[in-house]
């Protein structure tokens, strides 16, 4: 009987691998289990070190330097994709940056050019992505793209500042190109997991009394893993998912129903 979550034959696109702890490598690994052929970006050559461990236990042929920063690394990347597999199934995007005083700082007080860099990196870079997947899954005959939010972009987090309108907006934008993809068989879905330890939340000032809060209010009481995120994500590219387009899926143990 063929699993449910079944990837086999299908290429995917995994960015925002930092370590072995991050995000993107829970839902790389979900992917590789369920049979996806996997490439995998870095941002540069000293982060690619860290993520030489994933690459080889993935056994991950395609790795291609990716810095939305620079747009000819994107482009590099998609025609590199294009020559080798001739189609691209999903594509993941799990990429954010702010200025430590623009997360910190009162949203009030965030710098124009801090404002325009978070946005750029943190919601932009998907639409970008998304432009570039088009072609590629049309060819698949349709796909999948989805990011990762976080519950700030609805509920005010401290320490969170500028981000929480960054992951607002990367939600909206996942909507209107649901939308605007849909008759294309191109399904666009945000994942947003509860608060986790990851190289990125490092950065957040008080993260451990997010995470202790999370398994204190939420009703299963739990932290979410990287394994877990894969999962639902694995689910959301996979032919099960076929239908779910335009959602915020949240895998969090239930918190963010909480009051």
């Amino acid at each position: 009987m063929t699993p449910i979550i079944n990837l086999e034959g299908k290429v995917g696109l995994i960015t925002g691998i930092a370590n072995e702890k991050s995000i993107s490598t829970g839902v790389a690994e979900a992917c590789a289990q369920a049979g996806a052929k996997l490439i995998i970006t870095y941002q540069n050559e000293k982060t690619r070190a860290f993520i030489e461990p994933v690459i080889h236990r993935l056994g991950v042929e395609d790795v291609f330097l990716l810095d939305v920063t620079r747009p000819e690394t994107m482009d590099a990347t998609f025609a590199a994709i294009e020559a080798r597999h001739g189609k691209l199934d999903f594509a993941i995007h799990s990429m954010a940056f702010a200025k430590r005083d623009d997360l910190h700082g009162r949203v009030v007080d965030t710098s124009a050019d801090g404002f325009a860099l978070a946005m750029d990196v943190s919601t932009h870079s998907f639409v970008r992505l998304a432009k570039k997947a088009e072609p590629l899954l049309e060819k698949a005959g349709g796909g999948a793209l989805v990011t990762m939010t976080y519950l700030g972009s609805e509920k005010v987090i401290p320490n969170y500042g500028v981000m929480g309108l960054c992951k607002a907006a990367l939600e909206a934008a996942t909507r209107y190109m649901a939308a605007e993809l849909g008759a294309k068989g191109i399904r666009v879905n945000a994942v947003s997991p509860g608060p986790l330890m990851t190289r990125a939340a490092s950065g957040i000032a008080g993260f451990d009394g997010l995470m202790a809060a999370a398994v204190e209010r939420s009703p299963m009481h739990a932290l979410v893993t990287p394994e877990d995120i894969g999962a639902l994500t694995a689910f959301l590219v996979s032919d099960a998912g076929r239908l779910i387009s335009g959602g915020v899926h949240f895998v969090d143990a239930g918190y963010n129903i909480m009051a």
